[in-house]
């Protein structure tokens, strides 16, 4: 079983090479959520999904200051789910759970923090079509409009200031992928991997909720 300690490590062994291992990890994970849909009886063990959800934290590094409070709180929530996931073995049981208990907004709360981890997830997905959408040597455009797409709706007006601001120190295009230890045409095939791997994630993560006639403007 996947440990809070090992949130970090796990990330830290990827660091040779993190785009091939978080995208052959989503890809698992997609594969998982493609039996589903075809009748399986089998869904999403929660803590194989925070072991893959730890790789991306090293993503979130890579970009420095401008996204510390974005790597604090995806750290933080799945740290909340890895110790959910010595109690409950499936996604679905937390989000269960908590609806049962009337806490699935509560602060702190297991399907909150369900809530912020795919929205981490979901953030370096559009910062990733971001990038292959345009070659601009600074990042700026590119994380403004990705965190504006993802995040920037439910943080707080201070947080919000506080990331733009942060904008600013944000590597370039080619400190990032040196970074990564990729180059952009190495970089640009593991990114769409990953993209095509997360949205059908993200989707069975959000109909969970949906299923259970939770709203997602939260």
């Amino acid at each position: 079983m996947v440990s809070c300690e090992s949130v970090m490590e796990h990330s830290d062994s990827a660091i040779a090479s993190p785009l091939s291992a978080i995208a052959d990890a989503f890809e698992d994970l997609l594969e998982k959520v493609k039996d589903f849909k075809k009748g399986s009886s089998d869904h999403i063990r929660l803590d194989n999904f925070c072991e893959i959800a730890s790789l991306v934290t090293v993503l979130f590094r890579c970009l420095g200051l401008a996204f510390k409070f974005a790597e604090m709180e995806y750290v933080s929530k799945l740290h909340g789910l890895v110790e959910a996931s010595k109690k409950y073995e499936m996604l679905q049981d937390i989000i269960d759970h908590d609806v049962a208990n009337d806490t699935v907004k509560t602060s702190g709360s297991y399907s909150r923090n369900l809530r912020r981890v795919r929205q981490g997830i979901d953030l370096v997905r559009a910062i990733f079509e971001q990038l292959l959408s345009t070659s601009d040597t600074s990042l700026k455009g590119v994380a403004s409009t990705a965190y504006g797409e993802v995040c920037a709706p439910f943080h707080s007006w201070t947080v919000r200031t506080a990331v733009y601001a942060g904008m600013y120190t944000l590597p370039t295009r080619d400190q990032l992928f040196l970074k990564l230890n990729e180059t952009e045409q190495t970089a640009e095939k593991k990114m769409r991997r990953y993209i095509s791997a997360t949205i059908p994630v993200i989707e069975y993560i959000d109909k969970l909720y949906l299923s259970r006639n939770i709203v997602l403007d939260w």
